[in-house]
């Protein structure tokens, strides 16, 4: 009953934040969400640094993910303190890919990319795993099954790219083709359901020359496809079917990461398929590969409430919002946008 309640609740919830997030987010209202001065100018004003709602709704995804990764793992006994440390651990690897793998496939040295990071984290996970059980869960008399490990970070994973399309949104990158360009089945599916970006800081705007455009919308059917990835896998997961709920997250997302390409416009790198379709494709068939070799775990079956009541810890919820903090400031500071501000005295309100 608690697994079906929590997951009609999560239903509910991100059926509200894509409404409200298909809604306005392509809007130039909603691409910076803060400006602080940092210079003042030879004519008074103040240059400005901006803090976006990309990097707002990108730490909210990935507080979502960890956030699903302590539930999921604690429900098969493992402490909240492994799992911070598998969680630090993985982003303190995946967060500095994302810009590294962008800078080596897009030659852009101010972008990140989420597909270059997720490929990284599906290699090294087992090792990664492997590693802390060796040390740090060795000294604290702690283990962390690979197999249900590998399925919680693959289905936190989904929900954290999934709810991570709404920074794409806001600030229109990862962009779909014109929908005037597209085939008549693509026109009669999203005729009317487009997306139509403005404001000239866009990236869809100064990158692709696409502002005011109808565009095919893959951002937010990416979202809802990945969600509903996550959900479905979760219950596999809770199921005590591991080994399932890690096969279907990782083949949906990295299968759709791939395909989706064919309906994008933004740069991807050079060549007819890109660097990120390879990766989506060998990332699947590693997967696989690892399901195989990981068949030898013992499943248990899950306990969803002991999951939920590890959450509640002082130090666990400080944890989360440091991850969040961290991550706002990390991918939230633009260096492709800049701001000049000025400011003055209501002399009628003194």
């Amino acid at each position: 009953m608690i697994v079906t309640m929590i997951l009609l609740a999560a239903v509910i919830t991100l059926s509200a934040y894509f409404w409200w997030g298909f809604r306005v987010l392509p809007g130039e209202r909603w691409q910076v969400v803060a400006s602080m001065p940092v210079a003042k100018t030879e004519q008074g004003c103040w240059q400005g640094v901006n803090f976006t709602w990309y990097g707002l709704l990108t730490a909210n995804a990935y507080l979502v993910a960890v956030t699903v990764l302590l539930v999921l793992l604690g429900s098969v006994g493992v402490p909240p303190l492994g799992t911070a440390i598998l969680a630090a651990a993985m982003l303190c690897c995946c967060v500095p890919a994302s810009r590294l793998v962008a800078r080596i496939v897009e030659k852009k040295s101010h972008t990140f990319t989420v597909g270059g990071a997720v490929f990284v984290g599906i290699i090294i996970t087992p090792f990664v795993i492997l590693l802390i059980n060796r040390t740090v869960g060795a000294q604290l008399a702690f283990h962390i099954p690979i197999r249900s490990a590998y399925a919680a970070i693959a289905i936190a994973y989904a929900f954290g790219e999934g709810l991570g399309r709404m920074a794409c949104i806001s600030f229109g990158c990862c962009y779909g083709k014109p929908l005037a360009d597209s085939s008549a089945l693509l026109k009669k599916l999203f005729t009317g359901r487009s997306f139509v970006f403005s404001g000239s800081t866009k990236k869809i705007a100064y990158a692709g020359g696409l502002e005011a455009t109808e565009v095919i919308p893959i951002q937010a059917v990416t979202a809802v496809l990945y969600s509903l990835c996550g959900l479905t896998a979760a219950a596999l997961y809770l199921a005590s079917h591991q080994t399932a709920a890690f096969l279907l997250a990782t083949i949906v997302t990295q299968g759709w990461r791939s395909f989706s390409e064919t309906l994008r416009a933004d740069f991807r790198g050079e060549g007819r398929i890109s660097a990120y379709q390879v990766m989506g494709i060998a990332g699947v068939f590693y997967a696989i590969a690892a399901a195989f070799l990981l068949a030898y775990e013992p499943n248990g079956l899950p306990d969803l409430s002991a999951g939920l009541k590890s959450l509640w810890r002082p130090e666990l919820i400080l944890f989360l919002q440091g991850i969040w903090i961290l991550l706002f400031f990390y991918t939230g500071r633009s260096t492709v946008t800049g701001a000049t501000l000025s400011f003055h005295v209501h002399h009628d309100r003194i």
